[in-house]
């Protein structure tokens, strides 16, 4: 199963209207957690909140998450040892009010079990390359300290 998730602040249609043109093409059940969007997926199980506990549990379940740019889900799917595929909001798109996330995925990129889709075309690969990952494809456990540190500096700093 793979897990699309856009965080609960604000909508991200971009995103879930990709998913959703991709989901049919795919071998997995997509499950989207969609936020405060406006897009009714019809390819995908669509849910726009989730409880906490609901959340954690398909995270657990899932083979593959595929979110925006935002450090909790990352965080979440490192704990989790899940692969995620970051697909950040642009704010000249008016996803955002500036590219942090963008630069977010600029400076994970490459990590272990983290794969950056900067455009639309480069979800489907994206994902494929995230299913096929073994445990050498997903972020291991024992790299969500790392991260975490990571991810702390470049709050605390703008620099990795």
């Amino acid at each position: 199963m793979i897990l699309v998730t856009v965080g609960m602040q604000l909508g991200f249609d971009r995103l879930v209207k990709a998913m959703d043109r991709i989901a049919p093409t795919l071998d997995q059940n997509v499950i989207v957690q969609s936020g405060h969007g406006q897009y009714r997926a019809q390819n995908m199980a669509q849910h726009g909140s989730l409880e906490p506990s609901e959340f954690e549990d398909l995270m657990m379940k899932a083979d593959l998450i595929v979110s925006h740019a935002g450090i909790g889900t990352i965080l979440a799917a490192a704990r989790a040892s899940k692969p995620i595929v970051l697909f950040p909001r642009r704010a000249a798109l008016g996803e955002h009010r500036n590219d942090h996330q963008l630069a977010t995925c600029k400076q994970l990129q490459g990590r272990v079990g983290i794969i950056a889709a900067f455009e639309e075309a480069d979800l489907s690969p994206a994902i494929a390359q995230g299913m096929k990952g073994s445990g050498a494809h997903r972020v291991q456990q024992h790299s969500t300290d790392r991260l975490t540190e990571a991810i702390r500096g470049f709050i605390n700093t703008g620099q990795l």
